[in-house]
């Protein structure tokens, strides 16, 4: 986990950079994943998500991720108010990775996904309202759209880069082959999809594909939204609007098999004096500094210990005592609901 550059911030601390991809910006080796200030995980406080956003930039993490279907417009306008708060130096480092493209509805469900290039442009110019900015960093879809040719996506949104509106082009869970057709049309900084120790199918095709093509990796989902942060027990109860209570992996015997895994990956991380959290974490860095793990912390304390894993080594004993202790495919369900599973190009 070496790098060779680092961010500085107001407080004087630093945290690594790592480039995104060959054309994308240097970013923090950790990005800040927003989504759940606002939607999907229960209830959020606003006080504390705005903190928590202060005390990352303060660190000097730099690239805040979220969408813009994240509480229909709320995590923006989230951002845009912490950002407003935050100290200049610090609000001028920040880099916004927005998301675009899924339907929603008045009852909070999701229909579809759109990625017609009128469309793109549509959403393009309320995330640009709402997060009271001139442009956005790196924009990519959510979900490829079935009924779109991705080319055609990606050629909107590279309009939207000539126009000063957009920085960069990202993706988002597409697949090796979808890949390929949009670096074809433009340049693509990188590629949003889950990524840790329990969700493992990228490293067949998707990643060595990116690679070849110098396209970079922000892994979202490194906890497996809690489920391996080493605080998630077999006993807790979740809020009827936290998505997790549907998700395969928390229900029934799998959440019971899935945790016998974080029992054991608890006990290395004890050995080596750090939690079970800053060892998965740990481990995902530990992939290539072509990946930046996305946190998707929403309190202060949660992002701290999650910090915490930029300063943990580990070598190649340690890699081989977690990938024995947590082997590929051990999980037990699906990462989605099958419906949602369906909506996946990077599972086709």
């Amino acid at each position: 986990m070496k790098t060779t550059q680092t961010t500085k911030t107001t407080a004087q601390t630093s945290v690594p950079t790592r480039p995104l991809g060959t054309t994308g910006p240097r970013v923090s080796a950790l990005g800040l994943g927003c989504m759940g200030m606002s939607a999907l995980y229960g209830e959020a406080d606003r006080a504390e998500s705005i903190a928590t956003i202060h005390a990352a930039l303060d660190a000097g993490v730099t690239l805040l991720d979220t969408g813009d279907f994240y509480g229909m417009g709320h995590n923006e306008l989230l951002i845009a108010e912490a950002l407003r708060s935050a100290p200049a130096g610090a609000r001028e480092q920040a880099l916004t990775s927005v998301k675009f493209g899924a339907l929603r509805t008045v009852e909070g469900g999701f229909s579809g996904y759109d990625g017609r290039p009128a469309a793109v442009k549509n959403f393009a110019a309320y995330s640009l309202q709402r997060l009271g900015t001139d442009h956005i960093d790196i924009y990519r879809i959510a979900r490829a759209d079935p009924d779109v040719p991705i080319e055609e996506t990606v050629g909107a949104i590279a309009e939207l880069v000539e126009a000063g509106h957009v920085r960069h082009i990202g993706l988002s869970e597409v697949g090796a082959d979808t890949l390929r057709r949009a670096a074809a049309v433009a340049p693509i900084a990188d590629l949003q999809i889950e990524y840790s120790l329990i969700s493992r199918s990228i490293e067949e095709k998707i990643l060595p594909t990116a690679r070849e093509l110098g396209i970079g990796i922000t892994a979202y989902g490194v906890l497996s939204r809690g489920l391996i942060s080493g605080h998630f027990t077999r006993d807790r109860e979740l809020a009827p609007n936290d998505f997790r209570g549907m998700s395969p992996r928390f229900q029934g015997e799998n959440l019971g098999r899935n945790l016998d895994l974080v029992d054991r990956l608890r006990t290395l991380a004890d050995a080596k004096g750090v939690t079970v959290a800053q060892t998965a974490i740990a481990w995902v860095l530990a992939q290539g500094e072509d990946i930046v793990p996305l946190i998707g912390a929403r309190r202060r304390d949660r992002l701290a210990e999650a910090l915490g894993a930029l300063d943990i080594t580990l070598d190649a004993a340690d890699l081989t005592a977690i990938e024995q202790a947590v082997p590929a495919g051990a999980a037990s369900g699906d990462r989605y609901p099958a419906a949602q599973m369906a909506h996946l190009d990077s599972e086709h």
